[in-house]
């Protein structure tokens, strides 16, 4: 279901940390890139929980009112910067005209108060996650530490991109791509 695009760009795939990687917010981080062109990248870590925040708790604060039962998933740390914003990425069962970005492979991205309002009624995706802030890279940015051996590059499947199970998701996309977390070495760029 999930296929990415066949350009050098990284727009739908996945993005997993080798170990020893610099910066402690990304250690053992799985992140889905959203955007990426010559200009810039963007993506969410789909890994990273926002301890004791779950998404009805947050739609509550933000006085967005519940039709239905929600689920308590939890809300997730998407990424250093701008982290007071929220993004949601779902299936695309559920696209805002003018506001949604496709990102492929039956995957949106929605950053609109409208997508609030929708997880909490019946016309919600069918599956999602809400992140606050993301991940962004400038120009040849990423590529440079895709090259560098900073980041794994892999598929995604709707139980890495929307389950709940955050604690394996970087060991199961390391097995996605044929590598057991036990063979890396603390080095980056050892495999």
């Amino acid at each position: 279901m999930f296929q990415h695009n066949d350009g050098d760009f990284l727009t739908g795939r996945l993005l997993i940390a080798m170990p020893g990687i610099d910066d402690p917010r990304f250690e053992r981080a799985v992140l889905y890139v959203c955007d990426h062109n010559d200009e810039h990248a963007m993506g969410l870590a789909v890994n990273r929980p926002v301890e004791g925040l779950t998404v009805p708790d947050l739609l509550s604060r933000l006085g967005v009112e519940s039709e239905i039962r929600l689920p308590d998933d939890l809300v997730l740390m998407g990424g250093p910067v701008e982290r007071e914003r929220g993004f949601v990425l779902h299936t695309d069962d559920y696209v805002s005209e003018g506001s949604s970005l496709q990102v492929g492979g039956g995957v949106a991205l929605t950053a609109t108060r409208e997508v609030l309002q929708a997880l909490a009624s019946d016309t919600r995706p069918r599956r999602s996650l809400l992140a606050l802030g993301y991940a962004g890279w400038g120009p040849g940015q990423l590529e440079q530490e895709v090259r560098d051996n900073v980041w794994l590059v892999g598929d995604p499947d709707e139980t890495l991109l929307f389950g709940d199970d955050h604690e394996h998701k970087w060991s199961r996309a390391l097995e996605r791509i044929g590598i057991s977390a036990a063979s890396l070495s603390g080095a980056a760029g050892s495999a």
